[in-house]
Formats: structure tokens, C-alpha cells, sequence
């Protein structure tokens, strides 16, 4: 796969994103409701995100409401609301 290939299914309001055309192996809980697709060797093929409208929200929210606050934080050094 050249390029990531995203994904949405609202009927089930999931999102995903595909790095890797390896079938699955196994996956691993990263948050609740974030999830981690692995191949056979534990590399990353995908990520699913669920509840997704209502994750891309908060975080656009969250992400908003730091910038008009003056918090200006990387995002690797802010602490997520959803670890």
C-alpha cells in the first residue's frame, strides 16, 4: 500500500485507517474504543477508532479550546483525555 487508506462506516460510527494490506493477526487496546490492527510480526496495519464522530469531536474541541486558552503544548507532551 502506497499511501494510508481511511475508511468510515457510520452505520456502526467506526473509523479506520489502513498503513498495511497484511491481514490482521492479532489487535491490541491501545484507549478505550482505540484499537491497534497487528500483523503476524506485531508491525502496525491499522488503526479503528470507535465512536468516531464522537472522538473526532472531542478532540477538535479540546484541541480549539487549548489554542483560544494560549496553551500551546505539542500534542506528544499534552496528556490525552483518552489514555
Amino acid at each position: 500500500m502506497d499511501r494510508p487508506h481511511m475508511a468510515y462506516f457510520e452505520h456502526e460510527d467506526i473509523l479506520h485507517l489502513a498503513v498495511a494490506e497484511d491481514p490482521e493477526a492479532r489487535s491490541v487496546e491501545l484507549t478505550p474504543g482505540i484499537k491497534a490492527e497487528l500483523d503476524e510480526k506485531g508491525e502496525l496495519i491499522g488503526i479503528g477508532i470507535l465512536a468516531a464522530s464522537t472522538f473526532l469531536r472531542d478532540s477538535i474541541i479540546e484541541l480549539v479550546q487549548a489554542k483560544l486558552l494560549g496553551v500551546d503544548d505539542a500534542p506528544s507532551e499534552r496528556p490525552s483525555r483518552f489514555a
